[in-house]
């Protein structure tokens, strides 16, 4: 077995909850991560041309299971056939207290402009909305349960055990985990982003960037690259913040932007076949559609993760890894609008890459809303990065 440690480092508060729905240091959200990346990293080292049953395979075998038929493992010298098996990959903590993270108040400044929730008079408070469930946003942004969160800065040791013949692609995995990864509750809008520092004589993280063309990266059905098109990476990058509570309401004037360039009908919903902006991720308020079922859920596949740059300063970073929907919404009779959903996007990214004298704000249907957006979007700058 090989043996590595590392210090895992908040960048923003996390919302990891317990058996009591306290915010608690655990390792099964690390292990999930791991075995997320693994999966990325097993289909980069297959050239995406993966065996998904093969695939399932090796992971039950490496991580654990309870569902292989034809697993064998070898008791008393000679080998059998097994139902389940422990993990080969062992992980433990340092410590597993409960975060530091008490109370939302005095941590969100400012609201965000958001062209939508008239009775707000338009404005949403940024960390909420990113937030939404572990973050209450009646009468102020507050914590949906006291003691819900780990505080950002917040540290402990992770150490790792795994087979030496496993440590390639278990190794890429780390790596994709200190550069993207992110755990607990709205973890895809950058909450839990943390780093991953090798200590104790461990060595330092390296790996290969798994990209895949957007138009093949929705062949399949789930997560297995970050896409690129004919610029590049789709990763995006936003300019320095001082402090996660400012960067995070820059990531959320972000979304706010991105979703809402795509204007709803003044039809009453339930919509009667599903719209662009219901491809983004499913369900919306007050805008179901009767082309999914109720209990439908597409979570959004462009994800947010925050930084650290030098000593004191955060960024955060907007990738994008495309994935066609799966098989009840029906997505095969809607690739084309699929697509060039997602293409807008990029391209309203790409706008925010320009001088804002110079940006057209994306194809937005409605030129009353085109106006509305600048005053958020007008404020956000961004690059686009090769890695």
């Amino acid at each position: 077995m090989k043996t590595v440690q590392y210090t895992v480092r908040f960048q923003t508060p996390a919302f990891l909850g317990d058996a009591q729905q306290n915010g608690r240091w655990r390792t099964p959200p690390f292990k999930a991560q791991l075995r997320q990346w693994w999966r990325v990293a097993y289909a980069a080292d297959h050239n995406f041309c993966v065996d998904l049953k093969k695939m399932r395979e090796e992971e039950g075998k490496l991580f654990g299971h309870a569902w292989l038929e034809n697993d064998m493992v070898e008791r008393n010298g000679r080998l059998e056939k097994t139902a389940a098996r422990k993990s080969k990959v062992w992980l433990r903590l340092n410590r597993w207290e409960q975060g530091t993270l008490k109370s939302w108040q005095g941590l969100e400044k400012k609201t965000v402009f958001h062209p939508e929730p008239q009775r707000t008079g338009y404005q949403v408070g940024p960390h909420a909305y990113l937030a939404y469930g572990p973050l209450d946003a009646r009468g102020g942004t507050k914590l949906s349960k006291p003691n819900a969160a780990i505080q950002a800065g917040e540290f402990a040791t992770l150490s790792l055990a795994y087979p030496e013949e496993s440590a390639t692609l278990i190794e890429h995995a780390l790596w994709l985990m200190h550069r993207y990864g992110a755990v607990g509750g709205r973890s895809r809008n950058g909450w839990g982003s943390y780093e991953l520092t090798p200590v104790n004589g461990t060595p330092p993280l390296s790996g290969k960037l798994p990209l895949h063309a957007l138009r093949e990266c929705l062949d399949r059905d789930w997560p297995h690259a970050i896409g690129r098109d004919e610029k590049g990476p789709l990763i995006w990058q936003t300019t320095e913040h001082d402090n996660w509570q400012q960067l995070m309401r820059t990531l959320a004037t972000i979304k706010i932007g991105l979703r809402t360039q795509f204007v709803f009908p003044s039809v009453k919903p339930p919509h009667p076949s599903p719209l662009p902006r219901h491809w983004l991720s499913y369900p919306i308020t007050h805008h179901t559609t009767t082309a999914f079922d109720r209990n439908a859920r597409l979570p959004n596949s462009l994800r947010f993760k925050v930084r650290r740059q030098g000593e004191k300063k955060l960024v955060g970073v907007i990738f994008h890894m495309p994935c066609l929907p799966p098989a009840a919404f029906n997505p095969n009779s809607h690739r084309s609008v699929i697509e060039a959903t997602w293409k807008t996007v990029h391209d309203l990214l790409d706008e925010l890459t320009r001088p804002v004298t110079a940006r057209g704000y994306g194809m937005i249907a409605d030129e009353t809303r085109r106006t509305a957006l600048k005053p958020g979007l007008d404020t956000v700058t961004l690059k686009r990065i090769p890695e």
